[in-house]
């Protein structure tokens, strides 16, 4: 038997109420999301490249579509079947390990995936202005090079020098190339100079970032200089501290430590006729990133020669950067069919993408063409339209309304 009142219940504190729908905001605000975020978003680690079993059709535990973590692909049952309906809504079997509740949660629940070695997201690299780049006063083609693995950043100079003269001192976010670095290593290593490689070292000077000193040696720098040049490249710099302190956030966030992995039901796996089934290529994309993962943590644990280590590192970058953004910094990952996957921010921008697509694109009686701009004095609610398209489109209700008031009997009056 169903409590109808348990029922009822449920229902009532999922009800959206016009008291409880937000009216009226200026703004939507998109922030950088921290390591715990990114964990309490999440229901459990992906630790496996596979999306189902292909014999029994059902999710691979631990993997891209594990029910344990996502949630039960049939309503209130367990994958192992020994809890079924709603009476048993809430618990979780002891046998599975899955919560016995609607499968719906699938659009819901997220999980993570724990990197074995910290990544940069590209959006913070590779757009211009390097948001990174900017922060460390480095050019966006030295941070690829440093993220990348091909050249070191000083991230402590100590007592060193360029020649033997001592005229010209290391100063800390220099480049170097790998000669560079061996023969300063050897020449310098007792009076504390190190350099390194990768996205853990940027991480780690992100941390070590004041804002708020940041911020004030910013603008008495702005004060006193008078180089139109210089001021510009301050000014940028100024912006993205103030936007970092005004939100709260902090920049070693723009290093990933934690992959968020998005629900299964958007980025499902549908099957077709004559037992094939079509993935979204977000899956794929995923795969690629757990399969890299999981490799750099065996080499890890083999303590395997520095440059194989340096190596997987790089592919893993790589491959977060194809399912953030594929094709932006070197040549996209293509699909079996030789087709560019789709990533992150195709699925995002766009006039095909999700905004302006499903979230935005409502279809209407009445339609008009015409270029779209940004109107600063409208509200988030509010379209500003020509007042000739506005007159044309609404022509049937303008002229009711003027018959109506007793101004016109016909159109041309």
């Amino acid at each position: 038997m169903i409590d109808l009142q348990k029922f009822k219940d449920k229902f009532e504190q999922v009800q959206v109420t016009e008291k409880k729908r937000p009216k009226d905001f200026d703004a939507l605000q998109f922030m950088v999301a921290s390591p715990e975020k990114i964990l309490e978003w999440s229901n459990g680690e992906v630790k496996k490249p596979e999306t189902i079993n292909y014999r029994t059709l059902k999710p691979e535990r631990d993997g891209l579509f594990c029910a344990r973590i996502f949630g039960p692909v049939r309503d209130y049952e367990c994958i192992c079947g020994k809890y079924k309906k709603m009476r048993y809504e809430g618990l979780v079997c002891e046998k599975c390990g899955v919560e016995v509740t609607n499968s719906k949660v699938r659009r819901v629940r997220m999980g993570h995936i724990e990197l074995a070695a910290p990544v940069a997201h590209i959006w913070y690299v590779s757009s211009l202005p390097s948001r990174i780049g900017t922060l460390l006063g480095v050019k966006m083609k030295d941070l690829e090079r440093v993220l990348y693995y091909e050249a070191y950043i000083v991230n402590n100079p100590g007592e060193s020098f360029y020649d033997a003269e001592q005229t010209k001192r290391i100063q800390k976010f220099d480049i170097l190339n790998e000669e560079q670095y061996s023969i300063l290593h050897k020449r310098f290593e007792h009076t504390g100079f190190e350099a390194q490689m990768g996205a853990g070292v940027v991480r780690e000077i992100l941390e070590e970032l004041d804002l708020a000193d940041m911020h004030k040696q910013l603008k008495e720098d702005i004060e006193k200089t008078k180089s139109e040049a210089k001021l510009k490249t301050l000014t940028k710099k100024l912006k993205v501290v103030e936007s970092f302190l005004s939100s709260d956030n902090r920049p070693e966030w723009m290093i990933l430590t934690h992959l968020p992995v998005l629900p299964p039901d958007i980025r499902p796996l549908v099957a077709l006729d004559g037992g094939k089934f079509a993935v979204s290529d977000l899956n794929d994309l995923y795969r690629r990133v757990i399969n890299r993962n999981s490799r750099l943590k065996r080499l890890i644990e083999l303590q395997s020669p520095e440059i194989i280590i340096r190596n997987e590192k790089r592919m893993l970058q790589e491959a977060v950067d194809a399912l953030f953004d594929n094709g932006r910094r070197t040549n996209a990952v293509k699909g079996a069919n030789k087709r560019p996957l789709k990533s992150l921010s195709e699925i995002i921008k766009g006039k095909q993408g999700r905004f302006r697509q499903n979230l935005l694109g409502k279809r209407v009686d009445f339609s008009g063409r015409t270029v779209i701009v940004v109107g600063p004095d409208l509200r988030m609610d509010e379209c500003g339209l020509p007042k000739q398209m506005a007159l044309e489109l609404f022509k049937p209700h303008v002229m009711a309304k003027l018959e109506e008031k007793g101004y016109s009997t016909t159109l041309k009056q």
